[in-house]
């Protein structure tokens, strides 16, 4: 029963608004002013994602961002020197390291915290030792859950990209109970639990009824249909979605 049911927050990722800003190198528009329109639409929190080759949220947004934001700024940044001593500078209400190659057109796949697993020890406790939580975007496997236990980062993201691309009910059905069974693993290993990567007004609602997940981070089905029927609007019907009243 949906009464039964703690559905989670939305954390709206502006990076697709500075895309359309960067396309033309110009001042609009502004991903600030998004950040605005998304929390008097609803949003619970901000999401940027400052990429090393600063192809879209620049370092300045960052800065403006933490100065202007209502709710709460997550940083999604790559697990490097230079991205560490931004964040620590900047102090975002908490960070989601994720995976990152220059080539890539968006994330592909979760972090592997298995294979760098010192790296990650010492990301992170810098990080939370400044009081900046953290959270380990990774895909819902067992063996990469452990590990991010061992990190001692607070929250994990589970990568939902699989289950968006999923071509059939059967496979959908399939991915969505792997991501069941990894919120609960990770739950009962005192992770909290967040989700993002591919949701849709679609494919919002089954990932929001997972027991535990606490947010959603959703951003290019917002910004697409913002660019029909304006932002605020656009957050506001994905938070319907997230109640299943779409």
């Amino acid at each position: 029963m949906l009464g039964e049911v703690r559905l989670p927050t939305l954390g709206v990722n502006i990076d697709h608004i500075a895309t359309i800003r960067q396309a033309r190198r110009t001042v609009e528009p502004d991903p600030v002013a998004a950040a605005v329109l998304a929390e008097l639409g609803g949003a619970d929190g901000i999401t940027v994602h400052l990429r090393e080759d600063r192809r879209h949220i620049q370092q300045r947004d960052v800065q403006l961002l933490r100065q202007t934001v209502r709710t709460h700024l997550n940083l999604e940044m790559a697990a490097t020197d230079e991205m560490v001593a931004i964040a620590l500078d900047i102090k975002p209400d908490y960070v989601t390291l994720v995976p990152e190659k220059r080539e890539e057109v968006t994330t592909e796949g979760g972090l592997d915290i298995v294979g760098q697993l010192e790296r990650m020890n010492e990301v992170v406790d810098k990080l939370q030792s400044a009081d900046i939580p953290v959270s380990l975007f990774i895909d819902a496997d067992r063996a990469q859950i452990e590990a991010s236990v061992k990190t001692k980062a607070q929250f994990i993201e589970l990568h939902t990209g699989r289950y968006a691309e999923a071509h059939n009910e059967a496979n959908r059905q399939q991915e969505l109970t792997v991501l069941s069974q990894g919120a609960e693993q990770a739950i009962a290993s005192g992770l909290r639990v967040n989700a993002g990567h591919g949701l849709t007004y679609w494919n919002v609602y089954a990932v929001a009824c997972i027991s535990g997940m606490e947010e959603l981070n959703i951003g290019h089905t917002i910004v697409s249909r913002a660019a029909l029927v304006g932002l605020e609007r656009a957050v506001r019907e994905m938070k319907q979605a997230i109640r299943g009243e779409l």
